[in-house]
């Protein structure tokens, strides 16, 4: 355990200098080109990033690997779904609300200015936008806002602290009370890992039923008003209802 430490401690050194710069330049920290972009595929955008870079990229690809495999991808399922959920809360307020209010509640540090997103985490002035829109993306990790930027089409991003992280280590157990008694063990189970969206895939893996089973216990919990679904992508995502989490707070 302690030889696997410090060969961990080895690959991962790069990000200790790279923490350690003044200002992060664009071509290292490139934009998302959505708010749940997968990790390999940013990488990727890395690693094919200005020739210049050379040797300290490709350092800083492998450093950026071995802490995800590591440190993050064990636990992001839970880590997704609680992005998912916060991206499903601003698309539900944009439709009701309007950009304005999404950006009014996005972090008590951004403020509009006339036309402009203000906050002291972004540069003064703001992104030009130069019609490529702007991409949202919640993080589990970041405590400011911060704003990713870069030459080419994609779109720059605001990075900011997702809702709900406290949740992340949250732990319920069904098992024995009046909700497994009264939804059966298994229903029970996939209820309270709805509270966050998540997709029968997800579920199947958590909770080692089959997709099929997972799939047929949903239809009955959607039937009976306790989760509702939505297609996110090429994803259907569950997410208890106010009637589910009534019964959840109860139980």
């Amino acid at each position: 355990m302690l030889w696997e430490d410090r060969r961990l401690a080895g690959r991962i050194a790069p990000l200790h200098e790279f923490a350690s710069w003044p200002a992060w330049p664009e071509s290292v920290t490139p934009p998302p080109r959505c708010p749940l972009a997968e990790f390999e595929e940013e990488l990727a955008v890395l690693a094919a990033g200005p020739e210049e870079r050379g040797a300290a990229a490709r350092e800083l690809v492998e450093a950026l690997r071995a802490w995800w495999e590591a440190a993050v991808r064990p636990y992001w399922p839970r880590i997704r779904s609680v992005l998912e959920a916060d991206i499903a809360y601003r698309t539900r307020q944009l439709a009701e609300d309007g950009i304005h209010e999404v950006f009014a509640r996005l972090h008590p540090s951004l403020r509009w200015a006339g036309d402009r997103l203000v906050s002291a985490d972004l540069p003064a002035g703001g992104p030009e936008l130069g019609g490529r829109g702007l991409t949202l993306a919640p993080s589990a990790f970041a405590a400011r806002c911060r704003l990713l930027d870069g030459p080419g089409p994609t779109p720059p991003a605001v990075v900011y602290p997702s809702r709900a992280v406290g949740t992340l280590w949250e732990h319920r157990d069904a098992s024995g009370d009046g909700l497994a008694r009264l939804l059966g063990s298994s229903r029970a189970r996939l209820l309270l890992l709805t509270s966050s969206p998540t997709t029968t895939t997800q579920l199947a893996a958590r909770c080692g039923l089959s997709l099929g089973a997972v799939s047929q216990h949903l239809g009955v919990l959607r039937d009976a008003g306790l989760v509702t679904s939505h297609r996110y992508r090429r994803e259907v995502h569950y997410t208890v209802s106010d009637l589910g989490s009534a019964l959840l707070e109860r139980a």
